[in-house]
């Protein structure tokens, strides 16, 4: 016999236990009653976290999913007490946000679902309630469940705040790291090992395609078109402090990891048409002014710039790479035919690198699977905020946690036009 529902704060154990026996769910009075000693208010205070997590730690996703419906069912009809007991009712939402507002939509790992009445919690990751306002992710109230070992953390994630300092010290970071960059270029040109003594590495592709003398060229202007497109992306994205954030920290990360490839290994030259040959700067006087020399010509032969021993890996590839990711992680998914522009610049640019034998193909496809696991790990965790917070990130990934600790989940791609005039660009854009 179910016990009566008018004063469940009342209840005891075993009438706890009767009502779980009464909404089908005999198989758990074992665990929450006898080990757990669950009574009337314990059971007007359980949420789908408790279910979840320890010391629970139900594990059937069907029984969860129906206990917690009974358990919100409950709650409604005996609202009156759970507010004696200084809970919030609706799953302790904040006052003046309604789960049943029509137009609400849930976000939970990047993807919407519509939200039509009851609740919804995502374990292990975030959910947000944001309203159907055309400025999203960017203005309005919106509340974030993030459950993490079976604990529950509530908080507002208003507006994603650009944190501009940040993005300034990662400016900085980039900036002297290409310096660095620079300079170590200028030591390993230097060692650069003797072309008589040491011909040129067999390469199945160098091999077997003929040199394109006027290739690099054509891969440094497809490295310039995406440049141009991701400035373009930059000025008119809503959150580009945050996208030239990420730019900065992941460029200068990767550049970094190649001083220390190519300061350890010393390839020998991939071809014969480069004049290539060891030499030295004299006092660091003469090194410092051809490390700034590579470093205001951007490294790039159309400036005039021309290094040797700089193979392990590709620097071009890096940034030709890095700039197409950014271009189609941060423009809606819709916009084929900028993505699809946006790899053939990518995939014809890296062709280009190898046609004109700069490179060897172990340093273009190390640079591309570099840059694009880091690029990929970065924005994974980003995205689910798995370990922002934790110990473990701070001692592995302490740049990651500095710059993201504050961005929740995905970054949304919204635009608008960042001047007043024109005025129909402002219209037309937002």
């Amino acid at each position: 016999m179910a016990p009566s529902e008018d004063s469940v704060g009342a209840w005891s154990c075993k009438q706890v236990a009767q009502w779980l026996q009464g909404e089908g769910f005999e198989q758990y009075v074992e665990l929450l009653c006898t080990q757990h000693r669950l009574d009337g208010p314990s059971l007007l205070a359980l949420t789908e976290a408790d279910l979840r997590g320890p010391p629970l730690g139900l594990t059937v996703l069907g029984d969860i999913k129906r206990l917690t419906i009974a358990l919100r069912r409950l709650q409604r009809q005996n609202q009156a007490q759970v507010e004696e007991l200084g809970l919030q009712p609706s799953d302790s939402l904040p006052a003046g946000l309604s789960l049943g507002a029509a137009g609400a939509e849930w976000s939970c790992d990047g993807a919407d679902r519509r939200f039509n009445g009851g609740d919804r919690l995502c374990n292990g990751t975030e959910l947000r309630l944001r309203t159907n306002d055309r400025s999203g992710y960017g203005s309005g109230a919106a509340v974030c469940h993030t459950h993490s070992n079976g604990r529950c953390r509530q908080h507002l994630a208003g507006r994603l705040d650009p944190e501009v300092w940040k993005t300034v010290i990662s400016s900085i970071y980039v900036f002297f790291v290409f310096g660095f960059t620079s300079f170590v270029m200028v030591i390993v040109h230097e060692r650069v090992p003797d072309m008589r003594t040491y011909p040129p590495l067999p390469d199945i592709f160098l091999d077997s395609v003929p040199r394109i003398p006027w290739a690099f060229a054509m891969a440094e202007a497809c490295g310039l078109i995406l440049c141009y497109m991701f400035l373009l992306i930059l000025l008119l994205h809503k959150h580009r402090s945050i996208l030239f954030r990420r730019l900065c920290s992941l460029m200068g990360t990767v550049f970094l990891l190649r001083c220390c490839t190519m300061f350890v290994t010393s390839l020998s030259v991939p071809g014969q048409h480069l004049k290539c040959a060891s030499k030295t700067y004299g006092d660091s006087w003469g090194k410092i002014q051809r490390a700034l020399a590579i470093w205001s010509g951007f490294g790039m032969t159309l400036t005039g710039v021309q290094t040797c021993g700089d193979y392990m890996f590709s620097g071009h590839t890096v940034v030709i790479t890095l700039l197409n990711f950014f271009v189609t992680e941060y423009t809606p998914r819709t916009w084929n035919l900028i993505h699809t522009i946006s790899w053939v610049l990518n995939l014809f640019g890296i062709f280009f690198i190898l046609a004109a034998h700069e490179h060897y193909s172990i340093d273009v496809f190390i640079a591309f699977y570099i840059t694009t696991r880091l690029f990929l790990y970065y924005h994974t965790l980003a995205n689910t905020r798995a370990y922002q917070h934790s110990r473990r990130a701070r001692i592995w990934f302490p740049m990651f946690s500095f710059f993201e600790c504050n961005v929740n989940g995905p970054v949304p791609n919204q635009y608008h036009w960042p001047f007043n005039k024109p005025a129909f660009m402002k219209t037309l854009i937002g």
